[in-house]
């Protein structure tokens, strides 16, 4: 059996069983006005963030959700498109897609905005999406691609950017690993399907998004996840896995190099009024201005008396230059 075969089966397992806790983050669900969460929902919720995050999602956009799940987020992402067909959730565990067709009706009962026909789930893969290119606005997906060894996350990213719209935006949630997972943990089927043992490094992972061709990588939260302690996982020490929150844009990778926004600022501390790097930076006097990673090491390095860099904050959500 294929790791994949193992995920289908296991997922096949918690749809008709749910297993609270599986693998998110126990924190509260989205709240918005007049948005009510079945308890089911709460229960088959097994991401390890959220993908939803409001200011991105105006004008009604479509949007792709990749592994519905118990069909959580989708509801969510449907209180800001309220028309059929708005919400396209791809799922390929038969299971997984008749539980979250349930938990979508009882929403409906408990929402009277709600309507089962914003959200269209069809059978398919991450591989193969059952939509034509470019013709969504936001591809989503919660502790998924992290079950996916290397080449097949390549796949995944590649058939997203491929449905996206110019402009258009992946949004993710999924555990990351601070230091390399050991193969012996790897290669457990079961550990991988339960998002705890195929997670990337924060460096391996947004590489990989970057090589799938996105120009822009927005860090919106990394906070802590796991454990995996030592003495249950044979390992030589303790190992943490975090949880990374992010959204790619489907925009042309610059000469220099991607662009990601980790909430770093670049503040000027010299005597003139401002300074102009004459590469698009113009930085006023002691105000933190944010910059992409990549310009707070050119600034950083070139001008290290003038320019305070400030350290990530793992949270940034626009209005910052590259």
């Amino acid at each position: 059996m294929t790791y994949l075969e193992t995920a289908a089966q296991f997922y096949s397992e918690v749809a008709q069983t749910p297993e609270i806790g599986l693998c998110c983050v126990q924190s509260t669900p989205l709240q918005l006005p007049g948005l009510n969460i079945p308890l089911v929902m709460q229960e088959m919720n097994y991401g390890c963030g959220t993908t939803v995050h409001p200011h991105e999602l105006v004008n009604e956009p479509t949007v792709l959700y990749v592994g519905v799940g118990g069909g959580l987020e989708a509801l969510q992402f449907a209180y800001f498109s309220r028309h059929p067909g708005a919400i396209i959730a791809v799922e390929p565990v038969a299971e997984m897609r008749e539980a979250a067709q349930r938990n979508l009706e009882i929403a409906a009962q408990e929402n009277p905005w709600f309507d089962p026909s914003f959200v269209e789930i069809r059978p398919g893969n991450a591989f193969d999406l059952p939509v034509d290119d470019t013709s969504v606005d936001i591809v989503a997906q919660n502790c998924l691609f992290n079950i996916f060894e290397p080449a097949d996350l390549t796949r995944a990213l590649q058939a997203a950017y491929r449905v996206l719209k110019p402009g258009g935006r992946l949004q993710m949630s999924d555990p990351i690993a601070t230091r390399s997972i050991p193969p012996h943990l790897q290669q457990d089927e079961r550990l991988r399907a339960m998002c705890l043992s195929g997670a990337l490094t924060y460096q391996e992972y947004t590489q990989l998004i970057i090589n799938a061709g996105f120009g822009q990588i927005e860090i919106r939260a990394r906070r802590p996840y796991r454990l995996l302690d030592k003495q249950t996982y044979n390992l030589a020490e303790n190992l943490l896995l975090e949880s990374l929150d992010s959204i790619a844009f489907k925009v042309q990778i610059p000469e220099d190099g991607a662009c990601i926004f980790t909430g770093k600022t670049a503040i000027y501390a010299g005597a003139e009024p401002f300074f102009d790097d004459q590469d698009g930076h113009i930085l006023q006097s002691g105000i933190p201005a944010a910059v992409c990673d990549k310009t707070a090491a050119k600034l950083g390095f070139i001008h290290p008396e003038e320019i305070i860099i400030t350290d990530s904050t793992w949270y940034y959500d626009g209005g910052g230059c590259c």
